[in-house]
Formats: structure tokens, sequence, C-alpha cells
């Protein structure tokens, strides 16, 4: 398969567009430039926060900013399309609507990974408020005949300062929050844990992931490496 233009529509928020890229850089199998694959990656980080255009509904900017992307992103030769943020994927079919181009539902595409192994009865999310009251992956969960798990207040409220007081604000992350949210997720019972923001993904450069943890980020990576017709190496 020739390789393909992926394009990236990110800057949701730019240090997890950043890891993506270099997580797409990491697992390509090259052994030279042009092994590679080509990218436009639009850091778009003005657009409106995510979550609070879902708890409000005041979607219009968010989505005029989507036009805006895909629009670039068609002109630049774009084959595939992926979003390095969850909490967008609310909007996923209004923003695929947009254009021809496929784009890669992460959170589908991370479900149906899980899934993949029969053993999985219980799923823990981890993400913003949006996605977890949107059901962004309570959704695709059901689907795949799994019961998604999510935090209790207290442990959200703990995902939430991650996300947004310590990795969003460019800080070092709490990781003590980070393992009070796993414990509970534990003592729920959960087969697996999703990583369900692409702001928690940036917490594997400071903590060593257990095999429950499944990062939604890394399997964006998988897919639009083998989409755009590059080598997937682990």
């Amino acid at each position: 398969m020739e390789k393909q233009i992926l394009g990236v529509i990110g800057g949701m928020g730019p240090e997890a567009t950043e890891y993506f890229y270099e997580q797409v850089i990491e697992h390509t199998q090259a052994s030279c430039d042009q092994d590679h694959l080509d990218m436009v990656i639009l850091s778009a980080a003005s657009m409106p926060d995510r979550t609070r255009a879902i708890e409000t509904g005041e979607t219009a900017e968010l989505l005029d900013v989507m036009r805006t992307c895909i629009s670039r992103l068609e002109a630049c030769g774009a084959a595939q399309i992926a979003i390095p943020c969850n909490t967008s994927h609310y909007f996923y079919d209004d923003i695929q609507a947009m254009t021809s181009i496929p784009i890669i539902h992460m959170p589908r595409e991370t479900v149906r990974a899980c899934a993949s192994d029969p053993g999985v009865r219980r799923i823990g999310i981890m993400g913003t408020d949006g996605t977890v009251n949107a059901g962004v992956y309570a959704r695709e969960c059901e689907r795949a005949g799994i019961e998604p798990i999510h935090p209790s207040p207290e442990r959200q409220r703990d995902v939430m300062s991650l996300i947004y007081d310590d990795i969003k604000a460019g800080k070092t992350p709490h990781i003590a929050a980070f393992e009070r949210v796993l414990e509970h997720f534990d003592n729920l019972g959960c087969d697996r844990i999703i990583l369900a923001c692409t702001e928690l993904s940036v917490l594997r450069k400071y903590r060593t992931m257990p095999d429950t943890v499944v990062d939604a980020m890394d399997v964006l990576v998988h897919e639009s490496i083998v989409r755009c017709g590059g080598t997937y190496v682990a």
C-alpha cells in the first residue's frame, strides 16, 4: 500500500498533540526519513473547550473551527484524519459529515481493541466530565456488550484535576491522585481501565502503566500508522 498523508487536528491540548506525534514516529518502522508518514498537524489551540461546549450546548464556534481545520487538511491532501482528543469525539458525526476523508474514531477503536479479549466484561473510563457525562465511551462499550464503569464523584474530581490543574497547566502531575483512581477501579472489578483523555497519556512519562490500563492514544497511533500505509512496531 502506498503511504498516504495523515492529517491531524490537534492543540487539544498542545502537549498531548506533541506526544501523539512522538508516538507515531516511535512506532513507525523506519530506517530512513522516507519510511515515515507524511503528516499535516494543525495545532488548533484556540479550539473552544470541548467539555464546556457539551455542557452548555454552545457548539457553533467549536464546529466552525473544526470545519476550518477540515478544509485546510483537505487542501493539503490528507487521506486520513486523526483527532487526538477524546472529548471531541462527542461531535464525531457532525465533523465526519463535513468531509469525505475518513476520520479515525478513537473511542470506538479503543473499545474494539479491549473487546478483542473475551475476558473483558467491565471497563473503567478515565476521561473529562464531558467525555464521561456525554457517554462518549459508554455508548461504544454497550455496543460491544461491555459494562462501562465511571468513577465516583470524588475520583472524577481527581481525574479532572490531573487533566486541567496539572497537565494542561504545564505542571508535574500529582501521581497520588492517579493512584487513587486506579485503586478505585480495581476495587470495582474493572478488567480494563481506559485512559480516555489524551492529557492522561502524558502520565506515562511519569509512571509505568499496569497491564490493565489501555491508552486510547496508543490505539489512535496504531490506526493512524496502519491506515496510512506505514508499518507499526510495538
